[in-house]
């Protein structure tokens, strides 16, 4: 136990912007957890990954997508039977005369995801609107036709 008055082991740590020898996925990983030095240029090059609900019922599914700040014309949907890709960008806000960053949590920038589907789709019954920073694309399950009677010709004897 220490006394009143002692002096305390003091753990150095040095946080280094000089990741390049680090793996792949642990520098991702780090800037990821800290961050950058300069999160206005930094961030905006690199992608951001937007919260989305994908959710299943008897005849469809949804996907609603939170997308505040992203301008509707930035967006596009790619869409097969068992994917979906949705892409965009959020640009940053215009700084208005000097300014310095204090916290910086919103990431701007391209992002683009891609959701595999539970079910096929028909990509003929597919809608999408966007209000209030909400994207919400509604899509019909594909439904395999039952057999079909084909009639039979009688041509002469």
């Amino acid at each position: 136990m220490r006394q009143v008055g002692e002096k305390m082991d003091y753990i150095k740590i040095r946080l280094t912007n000089n990741l390049e020898g680090l793996d792949p996925e642990l520098h991702k990983t780090m800037e990821n957890v800290f961050g950058s030095m300069n999160p206005m240029f930094s961030r905006y090059s690199q992608k951001w990954v937007p919260q989305m609900d994908l959710f299943e019922t008897e005849d469809g599914i949804t996907i609603i997508a939170a997308l505040a700040g992203v301008d509707k014309d930035t967006l596009e949907i790619e869409i097969n039977q068992r994917a979906v890709r949705i892409s965009g960008s959020r640009k940053p806000p215009r700084s208005e005369g000097k300014s310095r960053f204090c916290l910086a949590e919103i990431q701007y920038g391209k992002f683009d995801r891609v959701l595999f589907l539970p079910t096929m789709i028909d990509t003929d019954k597919v809608s999408a609107s966007f209000s209030a920073g909400m994207l919400k694309i509604t899509m019909a399950k594909y439904r395999v036709p039952g057999p079909k009677k084909i009639p039979i010709k009688h041509i002469g004897d």
